[in-house]
Parts: structure tokens; sequence; C-alpha cells
């Protein structure tokens, strides 16, 4: 549906094709199609789709630039090299962007219905810049007069807001993304209507005109005369689907997401609904997320281990005490390696191990740094201590002896900066959440100081990745592969298109803006084939 006020493309603007990141084409990096095709051939597999990447190159820099040419939305470069930088075709920076910080006040009387962040991931409420920098002032803070002005006006300034609007107003990441693409939808007129369970799609005349939603308790009868977009967030709070397509809970074990709990599968009921279906046979269900499950007087919460697995000094173990993982490779493949070092046990879970000093100096999952206490943790059980190794091990029954072990190996090559048994700090990916102060490896130091402590690790995730089966401008395919008329998905509704594989950063949200985008011009009949594009340039 056309929305009032916004803007319209041209036709040329629609048909043609642009290359690479816009933020890092102004310093002349950029983007090698050819290098991406590689990269994603090693990364997905036989699940790779070669007319899916190209559509996402064709339309990934002309979403970013198209939103922030037109809407409030703005982004930022990050620095976040590829995942795997030892694939031939990844790159060591440029295919990154992050949302802008935002102001929440700019929303208005609307912030009050902005979600907030997940609590665990906050200090006190207050989120934190998507940088090394941010993170580095915090985890400096005793120890650089420099780090602790900066943390003391960032507290100064959020207690302030806090104490005036009763949460953070300075947002960062995803609730920054979110906050400026509502504050784009208000400024052009449009409705956005919250608390509104869709019950089904409406067709007439073989194809989707509407949907049917209880809004304010009454059964309305919306119309939507382009079609309709499902983008519900896939299925990871939906128990029947998980049980079916996540393996460790088909053996039994636990999984803890801290995904919203309204990503129950509905957008993905209703495609199926209307004769879409999903898709199979992807390597991995979700985006594994290794997290600890931190107690609060409601309830238990989901911390994700996003940062603290990747600094010197933490090892994670399972049940065995043995190592199996290089620890700071990222979160869905640590994950997934969990997952497959826990096959055919009865519980998929790991221990992460640090030293007294270690967890002083940047904590643990929950567990702040030094000066924040570890009383709380302790009492409540989320961490554990022993006085020894052993001491710890029984505590957290695994086999001291192993545990003891696998430290002392851990530790031989540690105080040299390797890690030989999985080559942590080898990469740049490691590297870039390492440490960089600690040398001669950011990502390796040995763990020998007691007390020694230890965090339960269990299975979450990120969201999911199977979803409906859809062409490149985000149609749901019925069946027998035809476009379903009126009806597109995008997100976590649609299937991956990385094909179940975790290449980079923002390889959910990048897909998810760009293939939103993909089927609004869909609607609207201004989109163009590829081979049509190619010809017109």
């Amino acid at each position: 549906m056309a929305a009032p006020g916004w803007p319209r493309l041209t036709a040329a603007e629609a048909g043609t094709a642009t290359e690479g990141n816009p933020h890092y084409e102004a310093e002349g990096i950029k983007e090698d199609r050819a290098a991406v095709h590689t990269y994603m051939k090693a990364e997905a597999g036989n699940k790779y789709d070669a007319d899916f990447i190209d559509a996402y190159l064709d339309h990934g820099p002309e979403m970013l630039r198209f939103m922030e040419k037109e809407t409030e939305v703005k982004f930022v470069r990050t620095l976040y090299p590829d995942y795997h930088p030892e694939q031939e075709g990844s790159v060591q920076i440029g295919r990154s962007v992050t949302a802008a910080a935002y102001d929440g006040r700019r929303l208005g009387r609307e912030f009050r219905r902005l979600r907030q962040p997940l609590k665990t991931i906050t200090f006190m409420g207050m989120m934190f810049n998507s940088s090394n920098n941010d993170l580095k002032h915090f985890f400096n803070f005793t120890k650089s007069p420099v780090s602790a002005a900066y943390v003391a006006k960032r507290l100064a300034v959020h207690l302030t807001h806090l104490a005036r609007y009763g949460r953070g107003v300075q947002l960062t990441s995803g609730n920054a993304l979110a906050a400026r693409l509502a504050k784009s939808a208000f400024d052009l007129g449009i409705e956005v209507v919250t608390d509104a369970p869709v019950a089904e799609l409406v067709r007439k005349d073989g194809r989707i005109t509407g949907v049917i939603a209880t809004i304010d308790g009454q059964r309305r009868d919306i119309q939507a005369s382009r079609g309709v977009l499902l983008a519900a967030g896939g299925f990871a709070r939906d128990g029947k689907r998980i049980a079916a397509h996540y393996p460790h809970l088909q053996q039994g074990s636990e999984h803890f997401t801290p995904v919203p709990e309204g990503n129950t599968g509905d957008g993905i009921a209703l495609g199926e609904t209307a004769g879409g279906h999903m898709s199979e046979g992807l390597p991995n269900a979700a985006a594994w997320m290794p997290v600890s499950k931190v107690p609060f007087p409601g309830g238990e919460i989901a911390f994700p281990h996003l940062v603290d697995r990747y600094k010197p000094g933490f090892i994670m173990v399972t049940a065995s005490g043995r190592r199996f993982v290089n620890e700071s490779w990222s979160y869905h493949d640590v994950g997934a390696a969990m997952i497959a070092a826990c096959r055919g046990q009865s519980k998929t879970e790991a221990w992460l191990i640090a030293d007294h000093r270690t967890i002083r100096k940047y904590g643990i999952g929950y567990v702040k740094p030094y000066p924040m206490p570890l009383g709380p943790h302790l009492r409540s059980g989320y961490l554990k201590r022993g006085r020894t190794l052993e001491e710890l091990a029984r505590q957290i029954g695994v086999d001291p002896a192993a545990l003891t072990d696998e430290v002392k190996t851990y530790n031989d090559g540690a105080r040299q900066g390797e890690d030989r048994q999985f080559g942590r700090g080898t990469s740049a990916f490691n590297r870039y959440l390492g440490d960089a102060n600690h040398g001669p490896n950011p990502n390796v130091a040995p763990v020998e100081q007691g007390p020694f402590y230890a965090l339960r690790i269990v299975m979450g995730d990120l969201g999911t990745f199977p979803g409906l089966v859809t062409d490149t401008q985000a149609r749901v395919l019925d069946a027998q592969g035809a476009p379903i008329p009126g009806l597109w998905a995008a997100g976590n509704d649609a299937a991956s298109i990385m094909g179940g594989a975790y290449p980079g950063a923002g390889i959910t949200i990048g897909p998810a803006m760009t293939f939103g985008y993909v089927a609004a011009l869909s609607m609207a009949g201004r989109i163009k084939s590829r081979a049509a594009r190619l010809a017109a340039e």
C-alpha cells in the first residue's frame, strides 16, 4: 500500500544495479561481486543460490541509499571482518554497517511503545554503543583516568534519563534501528498498530487482499490493495516447530532463547494456510547463541555470550572436562560446535571457566568487572567458585582430573600466547573482539590464579533460518514453485538466503531490510529482472 508522502523511485532508480557498501565506497573500498559469490559458495555449500546472492548484491546497497536519503534511518560503518576470514572471497573490512545511535525521545509519546533492550545486556538499563571503544572504556574504568571520566559522564547522563523518563533514551544497535524505522513511519502518517494478532489472511478472486486482525478487542478486516508482507520474526518461540528442527531438543536437552516471546511462527503459519511451504534441509535451523540463565525475581533471563569468550583467560569445556572449540569463534560457530560435542548426551551444555584475575578484569556473563561485587551472583548460584580447579570441578559435576589436565595443556601454550589445540587468536575475526592491549595474543592468557570460576552455558539462538520459500522478489511460492498472488515474506519468516550458514555480521537484518524493500518494489510493479537490469546498464 502506498503511504501518504512516501517518495517515489524513478524507473531508473528501481532498475539500476549498484555495487558495494556505500559507507565504504567513499574511501575507495569497493566490493568484488565475484569474491562475494566465492565466499558464499564456501559458506552455504549445496544451499548456495547465486540468484538470491545477486538479488541481495543488487538491492542491498540500493536499499541503504534509499533509506538514508528518504527516511530517518542512518547507518555507520563497522570494522567487523567476515566471520571466516580464512575462506577465499572473505574480506577484513567493508561488508557490514550498523544503525547510528538514536535519541529515543524523538519518538515523542510513541517512545513508550518501543520494546526495551534485553535486560541482561544492559548496565542499569544503559545500552552500549556498537563499538569496541565504548566497551573498552568500561573495562578500563579503574585503570585509566580517561576511561574513568568517560564512564562517569555516560553514567551521569543515563541516571538523569532514568529519573526523568524511567528508561535509557540513548539507543544503539537494533533498538536504534527500530526507533529510526518507527519515526520514519510516524512522520509519513503511517499508523503502526501493535498488540493486534492476525487470525487469517483474506483471499479474494485467488489473491491475498488483506488480513483479519483483532484490534482493541474488535475483529477487523484490514484491506491491502497491493498485498500482504509476512515479517513476524520466525519461529524461535514456537515449541512444536523448534522441537522438530533443533537437534539438541530431539535428544532431550534444553533450549533457552533470548528472542522476544512473540516470535511464535505466526507469519509462517499464515503463509502455509495460503499454500506456502517451508524450506527444508538447512544444516543449521537457527543462528545458535550460547547463553547463560540469569536469575531474577520474576524468573530467569538469557544472557547471550557475545563478548566475554573472546577475551584472554577464558576457556569452555563440556561435562567431560575437555575443551571442544576455539572460544573466539562466532557465537553461531561456538553453538554449532557445542551441539556437535554434546551429541548423544542427555545435556547440551558447557562451562565457561576463568580465574580470579580474568573475571575481575573482564567480568563473565552477567557478572560485571571490578569493582562490581561477585557475592550476589555466587549466592544465587549463577556463578560457581572453587579455591582450586579440583574443587571447582566437583561443584560443577566435571571430572577433576580431566579438568586439571585440560587446563594444564591449555596453559602450556597460553603462557607463550598460543592456543595449540584450536588456534585461538590466529584469525582477524578472533582478534577483533579480543583485548588489543593484551599481548602477544589478544585472545589467549593462562587460567592459573585461583580462586577459579565457572558459568553454565546452554544453547540459545538469535532467530531461525528455515522459513517460507520465496523467489528473488520476496514472493511466497506454492508447492509447484509459483508465486502466490498478493503474498510476500521477508526477515525470518522467509527462508534464509545464507543457506543455514552464518558468514558475517548482520546476515539476518541485512537480508530482512533488503528483501522487505524488494517486496515493496515488487508490490508496486516496479522491479526488473536481473537480465533486464543488466541490459539497461
